[in-house]
């Protein structure tokens, strides 16, 4: 992710700084951090489109599967009752079935976790990276101050 990679370079920028004597502040050239905060600026926007990128995928996804167990559980309702004039066959199909939903459920669960994993994962490292760059904000201000 390109936000990292810019938040890297405003961190070299900082240690490599000119420390001022007697305090913990550094001097810095403002130019290169401002083309740095400019460029964190234009990236961000990708970021963010990329979270909900990931959220309406999801969706999508969680959708497609549950077409998917609906599918499988006509496709099995209709096996049962072409199957129904023969008790051993009428069983059978009944345990088919109920294996079929579990593993529709099982699998639709799974893909809705990895999902809601992903998105949270890529939203915690947005949030993160937004955090940081307040933070920085706010201090380089308090700095000028």
């Amino acid at each position: 992710m390109e936000i990292f990679t810019l938040l890297e370079n405003l961190e070299e920028l900082m240690e490599s700084g000119q420390k001022v004597p007697f305090s913990t502040k550094v001097m810095v050239d403002i130019e290169e951090f401002r083309e740095v905060m400019e460029e964190i600026k234009l990236k961000l926007p990708d970021e963010l489109k990329q979270a909900k990128w990931v959220k309406e995928e999801r969706q999508r996804i969680m959708s497609d599967a549950e077409k998917e167990a609906n599918n499988l559980l006509k496709e099995a309702e209709g096996k049962i009752i072409n199957m129904v004039d023969e008790h051993v066959i009428t069983q059978q199909a009944l345990a088919q079935k109920e294996e079929i939903i579990e593993n529709a459920n099982k699998i639709s669960k799974e893909i809705s976790i990895g999902t809601r994993e992903y998105a949270d994962s890529l939203l915690a490292k947005v949030e993160d990276v937004l955090r940081e760059t307040i933070d920085l904000i706010h201090n380089n201000r308090k700095e000028l101050k």
